[in-house]
């Protein structure tokens, strides 16, 4: 379809799934500008890299004038009360002929309208999902478009407008803007859904387990008769939503569903056997770290086997090949021999998932986690119990400052709060006000037989960033 708008201003682009989505809209012909209160790396880098003109800090007069199209991020800031750049978008929009106010779910659902749109959405594991989607179609030369909110390293790029007809989406749960509290993938058309497991997340938005599940029915709803539902049966809460689930599901996991891996080899290079219905389809070869990657794995490999789009040889090179996301368990340093992860850890269970994956894969080394309560789910007082446990297992613990943005949207715990239910919990932890202390801290405390795993959806002060440097020098590849 043509889009209805011929430019658009992004307020908050330097949000990843902002940032993939201006990109996305800039290559499909629409003039792009945007703005953002500052630019950190990588995203700085990826904006740069793409010629996307983002100005700095927040004015009103960043919105060029004649603008159709303003598309204002989802971040506590920007509202009209507080942000002077979203009132001036306001005050145009409510002019004679003023510019159309969308969230960037609206303008993805804009730009999938008529494809054969791939929604994978669940509370953990859409995102290495969709880029294993992307990564096995691409490479079989079907050409998909496809918007993936983080950074991927298979594929190369966050979002890309293809040839081909299929569009995959990654489904987010939470809402689409700071007025309208709908779900992000409500705004898209799935033909097909792609369902990876559930847990209770974004508990300040779903207080109940209920509310929570309540838009993924409405999701599964949307996909037409002939469409094809594609759903993970790991864990308590998969398993209860599907057995509300009146259509035909196709199911998958690691020892159980319709789709399984079978076989399991953990290792530096991890194998397994892809069955259906009892029946050897491959044999998959992978570089990736955990149990969850291979349940992703399946969950592709039911997709896009059980759909006929690629063949079983192309599958399996796509799986091999496939090098992950930024943040998702990638290795930040290949000239230390200490092995460093960064895993995203937003929710209890991402957390969970991370830390199982890099015991599972060095198992005879101590793991010590750099971790920062950074959304409002670590630092609400409501999920305080989640410190009880969540570290269990692990030789060492550094907790950054939690961030503050939005604190006063919930009840905020402080750093105090969590290290006193961790160290309730026996836990050996050690509380970090800033970088300086961090990388003094840890570099004093860590091991060469140690493996070390930062665990945010933040930046962690910078210490991501400073530590592996620490370990090049100290234990060189």
């Amino acid at each position: 379809m043509d889009f209805p708008y011929k430019s658009a201003h992004f307020i908050g682009v330097a949000g990843v799934g902002m940032s993939a989505t201006a990109i996305l809209l800039r290559d499909s012909g629409v003039a792009v500008t945007g703005s953002d209160e500052a630019i950190y790396p990588p995203i700085s880098h990826v904006l740069a890299r793409e010629g996307v003109d983002c100005r700095v800090p927040y004015a009103p007069n960043n919105i060029p004038a004649g603008t159709e199209m303003i598309v204002i991020g989802k971040n506590a800031r920007l509202t009209p009360e507080t942000n002077a750049e979203v009132a001036e978008a306001f005050s145009r929009a409510a002019k004679p002929g003023g510019p159309k106010i969308l969230s960037f779910a609206e303008v993805l659902g804009l730009l999938s309208s008529g494809k054969d749109a791939c929604v994978m959405a669940g509370s953990f594991g859409k995102t290495t999902s969709v880029s294993m989607m992307a990564h096995c179609l691409g490479s079989a030369g079907l050409d998909p478009s496809w918007m993936i909110g983080a950074l991927p390293l298979s594929p190369p790029r966050a979002s890309h407008v293809g040839a081909g007809p299929q569009f995959l989406l990654e489904g987010d749960e939470y809402p689409s803007s700071n007025t309208d509290d709908r779900s992000k993938f409500l705004h898209y058309h799935p033909s097909h859904v792609l369902l990876t497991p559930l847990a209770h997340d974004h508990v300040n938005v779903f207080p109940t387990i209920e509310s929570y599940l309540a838009p993924f029915h409405q999701l599964l709803d949307m996909v037409p008769a002939d469409g094809h539902v594609v759903a993970a049966v790991s864990g308590e809460l998969s398993k209860r939503f599907l057995a509300g689930v009146k259509r035909k599901v196709t199911t998958f996991g690691v020892g159980e569903g319709d789709w399984r891996a079978e076989n399991i080899a953990f290792g530096e290079r991890s194998r397994f056997a892809l069955t259906n219905a009892g029946k050897e389809i491959a044999r998959v070869e992978t570089g990736q770290l955990g149990v969850h990657n291979v349940e992703n794995m399946v969950g592709i490999g039911a997709f896009v086997l059980g759909r006929g789009l690629v063949s079983v040889k192309q599958y399996v090179e796509a799986m091999g090949s496939f090098r992950g996301i930024v943040r998702r368990l990638d290795r930040k340093s290949e000239k230390t021999a200490l092995p460093i992860f960064e895993g995203f850890g937003s929710s209890y269970d991402k957390a969970r998932s991370a830390i199982a994956a890099m015991k599972l894969h060095f198992s005879g080394r101590r793991l010590v986690v750099v971790f920062e309560p950074h959304t409002f789910s670590w630092r609400n007082r409501k999920t305080l119990h989640w410190y009880d446990d969540v570290f269990e297992g692990c030789g060492k613990v550094f907790v950054y400052e939690p961030a503050s943005q939005g604190a006063a949207t919930h009840e905020q715990v402080s750093l105090d709060d969590i290290m006193a239910r961790l160290r309730a919990a026996g836990c050996d932890a050690t509380p970090v006000a800033t970088r300086e202390q961090g990388v003094a801290a840890i570099s004093a405390e860590w091991r060469g037989d140690d493996a070390v795993l930062f665990l945010s959806s933040g930046d962690l002060g910078g210490l991501i960033e400073a530590l592996p440097p620490l370990a090049e020098k100290r234990w060189p590849a």
